[in-house]
């Protein structure tokens, strides 16, 4: 009997999303489901890689937990630059569509798999997801599921763990951050960007140099010891405080960021490049964007690693847990920023939350660096009219339009934003 109710529930997710889920859309399951089939559930569907008419929020049949996973009622999902980036199609070996985005999701157990312990239904929680995090329900498996202290919203438990996780594995892990050391950031107002400065804050002595849009500037200058504009010479205006440079450098851009970079660094020190938002330019993929960016990126001679005592490095969160399999190792880091947590020295920054049908504007606004802070997906917010309009019905105007606000110019700039 399960099996069979597997099988009905995979042909009804086929039948919802056949013609990239138009019909689900329009006018929902209507007639065409049996009865019988699964329950349904809202969730973003992007139906093809390119703009934001690509998404649309849709029903889909609801997951049932396999042995090992827990099935999660969700409650807030975060919005990361990464999510922009698997939106237009650009990430290495990108899945087939349609599918649902997001990596991670907070909200509560509703159901538990064969041989799952350490969680009880009702349990509040926050999880990596690889995929379908943007759903009223998502099953994972139980590694990659946590628990959410007491005081901490679900708004916040959806903006922990991508950006802290990684700020935290970069600064400790990686760069293996120590007390007296200096760092530098880009996109210090992002998710990411105040991640690293609070935990920098639990060191001592820790110098922090950070680069945001100017309008940033006023709400995030108490969070970093030093903040330039993202458009100036940030090289020279370090070298200007500290002569020697620094000791860590987190680059989101690439491009011409990682030379600049890399020339920063005081021996010893370690340059980790995390994204490469620089490739992101317009609403749809640019291959002249990809071809731009990494022309400008210098070429690594190990030879002068060797010299100048350099350590270049890379971080991908996400292929760490799902392509390499160091899901234990995560844990272990989510407990000491749990504990950080509860001892009231972090504490994620939600920049805004969104409903679901609200995605387009939500993304709109990562791309136009507009964030200060993490936005969230709210699954239980009321979205404003015009936007669930929008984001319900499927447009194919504007479906190669690269550009709406703003010259090329300054999207050619276009830092990396979590």
């Amino acid at each position: 009997m399960a099996k069979e109710g597997a099988q009905r529930a995979e042909e009804t997710e086929q039948m919802i999303e056949k013609e990239g889920g138009r019909e689900a859309a329009e006018g929902g399951a209507g007639g065409s489901l049996r009865a019988g089939d699964a329950k349904e559930m809202r969730a973003v569907v992007l139906s093809a890689f390119g703009g934001l008419n690509k998404l649309r929020v849709s029903k889909k049949a609801m997951p049932e937990p396999q042995e090992g996973e827990l099935k999660i009622r969700v409650k807030a999902c975060g919005l990361n630059f990464i999510d922009l980036m698997v939106r237009q199609g650009n990430i290495d070996n990108p899945p087939k569509t349609p599918l649902v985005p997001g990596f991670e999701c907070s909200g509560i157990v509703e159901a538990l798999g064969d041989s799952v312990k350490g969680f009880e239904i009702g349990d509040r929680v926050m999880a990596f997801v690889n995929y379908n995090a943007w759903a009223e329900v998502v099953c994972t498996p139980v590694e990659f599921v946590y628990k959410i202290p007491d005081d901490m919203s679900f708004s916040e438990a959806a903006a922990f763990p991508m950006n802290f996780v990684t700020a935290y594995m970069m600064l400790f892990e990686v760069a293996n951050l120590r007390e007296g050391m200096s760092v530098l950031v880009h996109s210090a107002g992002g998710g990411v960007g105040q991640a690293v400065a609070q935990l920098c804050s639990t060191i001592p002595n820790v110098t922090v140099f950070g680069t945001a849009s100017s309008f940033k500037h006023e709400a995030i200058k108490n969070s970093v010891t030093h903040l330039f504009d993202r458009n100036a010479d940030y090289v020279q205006e370090v070298k200007r405080i500290s002569t020697d440079g620094v000791d860590i450098v987190l680059d989101c851009l690439c491009g011409e960021n990682t030379g600049k970079g890399l020339s920063l660094l005081k021996p010893l020190g370690t340059y980790i490049l995390y994204g490469s938002s620089n490739m992101v330019t317009g609403e749809t993929k640019s291959f002249f964007s990809f071809a731009k960016s990494w022309w400008q990126v210098e070429k690594v001679n190990p030879i002068k690693l060797y010299e100048e005592n350099k350590v270049i490095a890379g971080f991908s969160l996400l292929n760490l847990l799902f392509k390499q399999n160091r899901g234990g190792l995560i844990k272990g880091v989510m407990d000491k920023l749990l504990n950080l947590y509860n001892s009231k020295k972090i504490k994620p920054v939600v920049d805004s939350l969104w409903a679901l049908e609200e995605v387009k504007e939500a993304m709109q606004r990562i791309h136009d660096r507009g964030n200060i802070g993490k936005l969230v997906l709210d699954v239980e917010k009321a979205p404003t009219p015009l936007m669930a309009n929008d984001s319900t019905e499927t447009s194919e105007a504007g479906e190669e339009e690269e550009d709406h606000e703003g010259d090329n110019e300054n999207k050619e700039r276009m830092p990396f934003i979590q």
